[in-house]
């Protein structure tokens, strides 16, 4: 039978579900978790910003800079990475396509729902 302890399964579970980040510039590095490591809440606001992604009318820049919002390790380094971005919506479709890929976020929100 095989024994782990809990830092073997918090070990596990960092490398497995860990963030995405990303370096804005020397000083700023944001970590984009993952929705699994997400409070409920936030997992449940982060399915309904994907759904608004999906409408044809919805401000795509204002979604994914809101999703970032959402799930980025701190506010101000969120805000860091929005004004660096500068409105490119090319380069904030990117960041969120990268996160999705790091996180599988469709399926993991989905499921942990």
């Amino acid at each position: 039978m095989a024994s782990f302890s809990l830092d073997d399964i918090r070990s596990a579970a960092d490398a497995k579900y860990g963030s995405t980040d990303i370096t804005v510039d020397e000083k700023t590095t944001v970590s984009l978790l993952n929705p699994l490591r997400l409070p409920k809440e936030k997992r449940d606001q982060l399915v309904a910003l994907q759904d608004r992604m999906d409408d044809d009318g919805a401000d795509q820049e204002l979604v994914i800079s809101d999703a970032i919002r959402l799930v980025a390790d701190h506010p101000k380094k969120a805000e860091a990475l929005l004004t660096a971005v500068g409105g490119d919506l090319a380069v904030l479709a990117q960041i969120f396509e990268t996160y999705g890929k790091g996180s599988q976020v469709g399926e993991a929100s989905a499921s942990a729902s």
